[in-house]
């Protein structure tokens, strides 16, 4: 009853504010977070444009994609105890790793101890699958950036190989991005390292027509996102500079679905610093130009890392924390035409920063350098678009037009080719403007409609039942 209260109030203030006072200000004042949370949800959104493909997707739907890969022939186990048949050493650091995924032909190569340590997924008891589950989320106050960069990527280990998984994967992404009104995703997404289910190799020309088909299926089109790709390199890479050259050129060939080149991993590993690949950079735009967004200033220290990275020919930037360590380079970014995609929840849980209070997102934002929330690795962070934007109104008390801008943002910053843009702009544009007319005349109905909420926010915020 009290909800129901608390909406009509909320309504009849969106329908009696005087001109000055907007109605998303009327429904902040308000100070119903649910009813907030809701229009967030409800609210058109563009693109998300740093998404990591194999982090963005829930742990349950992680499991149940990959025991449906049972049909293709993939079986894979996972470490659910420790029998101590080796010796521990600083080399084999995963050994003591529980619920670490492999497949059958990494199994079979076992022997008897070591196999008995470990349970094939099909057969996890429920105590079990929830402790799968829960071993790919960021959701104890214990962990962070080490449990994050050491564990979470190596437990899933032998599912990242599989490339119809990894189509899937990008399926359920989209999916979830759509029911969340996102009509555009820019996902990082891997082409080799594939395998079949024997060990074989599977060629990155194979992976990149599989993600094609998995794309062309109705129920993808029937998501409403339009989905374009990046290659990463992985920058600390003793071979990264092969790598930048062999991915360079694969997106060359491969333009329809892939548009730009990504630098990630740890900048606190020295071994990535942006300079390293200038060279390979100009010797690569040699053969063709090819747009880049690269993750810089995710990092602890000052340091030249952002100035560097726009150096290597980025005009878009992940993360970008530490810009705000290097005044003239914030005057210069100012207005374009560079953009920072902003992470509010991954750097918070990754401890980049300790508080929000911390983050220079917006300073950036009030100072005229274009900026977009996305999402990074949300499925690791059991986090969603809309939790962006409601830390970023909590936090920040953000404004409508800021909302709108940056939203405008992650369409008019992505990569895909200008005709797909310009119909893009168009859609969102249209939306909005719909959303808009119904917000200011009467707002959302059905206050027991509550969208699936995860647990970041609802721990946060409080917020949910």
């Amino acid at each position: 009853m009290t909800r129901i209260l608390t909406a009509i109030a909320i309504l009849l203030l969106c329908t009696n504010a005087n001109a000055d006072q907007h109605w998303f200000e009327a429904l902040k004042d308000a100070g119903d977070d649910r009813a907030l949370y809701r229009v967030l949800h409800a609210m058109p959104k563009g693109g998300d444009l740093h998404n990591h493909n194999t982090g963005s997707v829930l742990p349950k739907d992680w499991l149940r994609i990959a025991l449906a890969q049972q049909e293709r022939g993939y079986r894979y186990y996972t470490k659910t105890r420790i029998n101590n048949c080796r010796v521990y050493s600083e080399a084999n650091t995963t050994y003591l790793l529980l619920f670490r995924n492999i497949s059958q032909v990494d199994y079979d190569a076992l022997d008897d101890c070591e196999k008995g340590e470990h349970t094939p997924l099909d057969e996890l008891t429920e105590a079990q699958k929830e402790g799968w589950i829960n071993s790919l989320k960021l959701d104890d106050p214990r962990e962070g950036r080490e449990e994050f960069f050491r564990n979470h990527w190596q437990r899933i280990n032998a599912l990242s190989s599989n490339p119809h998984l990894r189509a899937e994967i990008l399926y359920q992404n989209m999916k979830d991005l759509g029911d969340e009104n996102v009509i555009y995703l820019e996902v990082m997404a891997a082409v080799h390292g594939a395998m079949a289910p024997d060990g074989s190799a599977i060629s990155p020309e194979e992976v990149a027509d599989i993600y094609r088909e998995r794309l062309r299926q109705k129920d993808a089109a029937e998501t409403g996102v339009t989905v374009r790709m990046q290659l990463m390199v992985l920058r600390f890479a003793p071979n990264a500079e092969d790598r930048l050259r062999m991915l360079y050129q694969f997106a060359l060939d491969n333009r329809d679905l892939y548009v730009a080149l990504n630098m990630a991993g740890r900048e606190d590993d020295d071994k990535g610093h942006p300079r390293r690949f200038i060279e390979a950079y100009r010797e690569m735009r040699q053969k063709g130009a090819l747009p880049l967004s690269i993750h810089a200033g995710e990092v602890d220290e000052p340091n030249d890392h952002v100035r560097d990275t726009l150096l290597l020919g980025a005009t878009r930037i992940g993360h970008g924390i530490n810009l705000i360590t290097d005044d003239e380079l914030m005057v210069d970014m100012r207005y374009g035409p560079y953009l920072i995609e902003i992470n509010l929840i991954s750097n918070l849980l990754l401890e980049y920063i300790v508080d929000y209070s911390q983050h220079p997102f917006p300073e950036f934002l009030r100072t005229g350098i274009p900026v977009t929330l996305s999402t990074d690795d949300r499925g690791m962070w059991d986090s969603t678009m809309t939790d962006e934007y409601f830390v970023g109104v909590k936090e920040y008390d953000l404004t409508w037009d800021e909302i709108t801008q940056m939203l405008r943002n992650s369409i008019q910053f992505s990569f895909v080719e200008a005709p797909v843009k310009e119909r893009l702009m168009e859609r969102f544009d249209q939306k909005m403007k719909a959303f808009e007319r119904r917000m200011e005349r009467r707002g959302l109905a059905n206050d027991d409609e509550f969208p699936d909420t995860r647990t970041f926010i609802c721990a946060r915020y409080k917020i949910c039942d």
